[in-house]
Order: C-alpha cells, then sequence, then structure tokens
C-alpha cells in the first residue's frame, strides 16, 4: 500500500511541476503587454520602459522563471501588477475560503442526490423508477451550468423570490444554495448512475446471496454489505472531480457574483497579472493534488484489502 501511494505522490508531484513551467511559458507566449494594459496607449514610451523594468519585463524568460521559482520558494507567489504592495499568496489567501466553501457545498449537494437516487434506480433495477432516476440523471448532466444557473436565479430571486440575488453578501449561507445546486447538478447525476451501476453490479455477488440466505436484513445487506463495496469506485471519482469543481466554480462565481479564486483569476487574465495568474494556477493544482492523495487515502478506509496489501 505504501509503494502504491508513493508511487502516486510522486506522479502528482511531477505532474504539479509540469504544470508550474507550462502556465509559465504559455502566459508569456500570449500575445500582448501588461505595461499597456497597465498604463494605456497614450504614456509615453521612457515611462513604459521604466515600469517594465520595475515589474522585471524587462528581463529575459530566463530571469523571470528563475524569480517565479524564488516567489514559490519564499511562499509569496510574486507581487500583483495592480497592486505591487500586496503578495499573491495573500491575495489568494482571501478569496480561498470561499471558493473551498462552494465546492464542499456543491459536493455534498451532489452526494446527498446521487446516493439516494443511485440505491432507490439499483433497489428497483429495470423499473420505471429505475428508467426515471436515470432520466433525471441523464437530464442533470446535460444542464450546463451557464444555463442552469441563470433559469435558477431567474426562478428563485426574480419570479419567486425566495433566496438572495447575485451578488449579495457571501457571509449569508442562503447566498450558497442556488451556486451549489449549479455547480454540483453535473456531477450529481455522474455519481447517481455510477452507484446505480455499481449497486446492481454488487448486489448479484455470491456474498450478498450468502448475506440473505443467513436471514440478514435487506437493509444490512445493501447498507452494510453491497453499498460499501460499491462506493468505492464512486468515491474515487468524487475524489477526483473535486478539482473540477474548483476548476467549474470560475464560471459559477462569475455567474452568481462570488468572490473566489474563479474571479480572481478571470480579473487577472483580463488583466494580464502574470503573478496572479501564475498563483491561481498553481494553487488549484496543488489542492488537485492533495485531494488526489486523501482519495487514495480513503481507498484503504473503505476497503480493508488495501490496507492488507491486496493492491499494488
Amino acid at each position: 500500500m505504501w509503494k502504491f501511494f508513493a508511487r502516486r505522490t510522486a506522479m502528482s508531484l511531477f505532474a504539479l511541476v509540469g504544470v508550474v513551467v507550462l502556465v509559465f511559458f504559455m502566459i508569456h507566449a500570449i500575445p500582448g503587454d501588461p505595461v499597456d494594459n497597465l498604463l494605456g496607449e497614450q504614456v509615453q514610451a521612457a515611462d513604459k520602459e521604466a515600469f517594465r523594468r520595475r515589474l522585471h519585463l524587462d528581463e529575459g524568460l530566463g530571469a523571470q522563471f528563475a524569480r517565479y521559482m524564488e516567489n514559490i520558494g519564499d511562499g509569496t507567489l510574486g507581487r500583483s501588477y495592480m497592486d505591487p504592495s500586496v503578495t499573491v499568496s495573500d491575495r489568494i489567501g482571501e478569496v480561498l475560503p470561499y471558493t473551498l466553501q462552494l465546492a464542499v457545498c456543491a459536493m455534498l449537494f451532489a452526494l446527498l442526490v446521487a446516493i439516494p437516487l443511485g440505491v432507490i434506480a439499483a433497489l428497483r433495477h429495470r423499473t420505471w423508477v429505475d428508467t426515471t432516476a436515470m432520466m433525471v440523471a441523464v437530464t442533470g448532466v446535460s444542464l450546463p451550468a451557464v444555463w442552469i444557473g441563470p433559469l435558477l436565479i431567474y426562478l428563485f430571486t426574480v419570479k419567486v423570490p425566495l433566496l438572495p440575488p447575485p451578488g449579495a453578501l457571501a457571509q449569508d449561507w442562503r447566498s450558497l444554495i442556488l451556486p451549489s445546486i449549479t455547480l454540483g447538478l453535473a456531477l450529481s447525476a455522474m455519481l447517481a448512475r455510477m452507484t446505480r451501476g455499481q449497486l446492481v453490479r454488487v448486489l448479484s455477488e455470491d456474498y450478498i446471496r450468502t448475506a440473505r440466505a443467513k436471514g440478514l436484513s435487506t437493509f444490512r445487506v445493501v447498507v452494510v454489505h453491497g453499498l460499501r463495496n460499491a462506493l468505492i469506485p464512486v468515491a474515487t471519482v468524487a475524489g477526483m472531480q473535486f478539482g473540477a469543481l474548483l476548476s467549474g466554480a470560475v464560471i459559477v462565481e462569475k455567474i452568481y457574483a462570488r468572490p473566489g479564486l474563479g474571479t480572481l483569476l478571470l480579473r487577472a487574465i483580463t488583466q494580464r497579472d502574470y503573478p496572479v495568474v501564475q498563483g491561481t494556477v498553481l494553487v488549484v493544482a496543488a489542492l488537485v493534488v492533495i485531494v488526489t492523495q486523501l482519495t487514495d487515502a480513503l481507498y484503504a478506509m473503505i476497503d480493508p484489502r488495501l490496507r492488507g496489501g491486496g493492491r499494488t
């Protein structure tokens, strides 16, 4: 088991280093000059050149990359072009809790919807209940956030004003309801279909028939013996999809005018604020790596065979 974790950790760290290098060189390859964005095109060339030197943009790519790695090493991630008095890590630290809060709530919504829906569909396999549940799941996968978000806003803040409108204070817990549904809907549909498929397969295994023959209750057979094994791949996908929730938050935060990494990243891209873009992407990639490692640890908690070294 430890060899498995060590191998996955090494692969994840290698991928993280690749993201760091790729983002740096890709963002510098994009046409455009951040100095023009900051000062405008009417400023004299001498002033632009002085400002470029202050931002170290007059240096070669090698020197800029070395400075970028130094900023990663000291934890500041550099300083924003828009406000050099603030480090990128401080700016990310201000908005990161909002994105994590949204992603966690979206994941909870997805699991609370997907697991019961999948279990019901599996227990009523090949009946109208199963068909209806899977139709609902397919519909959820088919609805993009850019469509379902404005629709929910129209229904629940305009037609029936039950929830706060976009731009409401992020401290109001009700402002999380619609963004969480918008972000977690597609994932809930995917997990529901997977839960249903895995549970149908597990319930046909010999040990399930043995458990039923011993006179165990349906609840114990399904939940203790069946669902626990069926949830192993579901937990895997849920963990891996947490990174997708973080990236999907870019769109959802824009729709609902919420603070977060997505809003910060979009603003930085528009302003060509290289340090903020690089730092934000690095943090998101690091979060994905951390969640991947936690998902691997979850394997061992769910499946005792992994604790015994059954998987290498």
